[in-house]
């Protein structure tokens, strides 16, 4: 042992793995494959050829019409190759007809630019309301809650009448429902006359004004129904979309039959609309009064996954909607004065509210389960 020789590890070490020569060894030499070297016709020995793999025959792939050899150096892509792209990628995501899709829509950004649009006086834009909002609701209606409606017919195709319907669903979902259900089925805005809070919160107040709402007064609902428009009232209020889930489908007190004293004095139908299906989005189970009076607010509900989940509680329950529209109750054969007879517009409130409480028990016998 006290003759060997002793090879640091790493880059310093000798060739020959420790024999003391500069020519690898024989174990080294015997890894390495045997190479025979090529003879030219004077003997010299030749560096071999590498051996030629045979790769599979490959399609051509479709050129641009212009290549690279075209192109001046720095010139970038062509203008047409761009358009071409494009083209193609408007093809596949928007369809065969975006171009006039496209068209549409900057025609209406240059109508929104140079304020070439109608608001009516109660703040109503129905271009945006038709494009934007009937566009956004349309989705949930089809695809989530699956509104299924009866009745249609029973909606007037012109001039003034006044949809009449309960309420619930803890937030008032089914008003907007009801929006985008009439404007898709019977093609007529429905405008609808909502509470003081609603036009008091910050950008809500706003967005209902533009997609029709108005203060629930009777001039305003008098004055919409004198000139055409199809008005649509929730008379519970909150305490129809504020009832506990065990009060479901037990309609509330109709108030004081505002909206009867306004459709006596303007002649128009009122057409009672039953809803089945908004009390099961979100089951109220609970509520904060003393929370509620302090943020100035009707009630803050607690269902079984808010505030639990978070903003994910906020998701409604995809329960199965009807709508039924039942058959219009006149009220152009009473006189002028009929609409200062107390007795006589409680009878008709009262005959509204019933209508509506026998149909929803009739829904409810008919609905096969909550969800289908």
């Amino acid at each position: 042992m006290g003759d060997a020789d002793i090879i640091p590890i790493g880059t310093r070490g000798r060739p020959g793995r420790g024999n003391g020569t500069l020519r690898p060894s024989a174990a080294a030499r015997g890894l390495a494959p045997t190479r025979k070297p090529a003879a030219t016709s004077k003997g010299t020995p030749q560096t071999p050829e590498r051996p030629v793999i045979e790769q599979p025959a490959v399609a051509p792939r479709e050129t641009s019409s212009v290549s690279a050899v075209d192109r001046a150096p720095g010139g970038g892509i062509p203008v047409g190759d761009w358009l071409a792209a494009i083209n193609q990628a408007a093809l596949e995501v928007f369809g065969t007809d975006w171009e006039p899709r496209l068209a549409q829509f900057l025609a209406f950004l240059r109508r929104r630019v140079t304020g070439d649009y109608v608001i009516d006086e109660y703040g109503f834009d129905a271009e945006v309301t038709e494009r934007f909002f009937m566009a956004a609701l349309r989705p949930i209606a089809e695809k989530w809650f699956r509104i299924e409606v009866r009745g249609l017919e029973n909606i007037p195709t012109e001039g003034g009448a006044l949809v009449v319907s309960n309420h619930s669903g803890t937030i008032p979902v089914d008003g907007l429902m009801t929006m985008v259900t009439t404007h898709d089925r019977a093609g007529r805005f429905l405008r609808p006359l909502g509470a003081d809070l609603v036009f008091q919160l910050p950008v809500v107040g706003g967005l209902a004004r533009k997609g029709g709402a108005t203060l629930a007064c009777s001039e305003d609902a008098e004055r919409m129904l004198r000139q055409g428009e199809l008005v649509g009232v929730w008379p519970e209020g909150f305490k129809g979309i504020g009832k506990p889930f065990a009060d479901r489908y037990k309609l509330q007190r109709f108030g004081r039959g505002g909206f009867v004293s306004a459709a006596l004095r303007t002649g128009v139908p009122i057409i009672p609309l039953s809803v089945v299906g908004a009390e099961e989005i979100y089951p109220l189970v609970g509520n904060v009064p003393s929370l509620a009076r302090l943020l100035g607010i009707p009630y803050i509900p607690i269902t079984p996954f808010f505030p639990l989940l978070g903003p994910l509680g906020l998701v409604p329950l995809p329960s199965k909607w009807l709508l039924e529209f039942g058959e219009p109750i006149r009220t152009d054969e009473y006189d002028e004065f009929a609409a200062d007879d107390p007795m006589l517009v409680f009878n008709v409130t009262d005959q509204v509210r019933e209508t509506i409480q026998q149909s929803l028990y009739k829904l409810l016998m008919e609905r096969k389960s909550v969800f289908h």
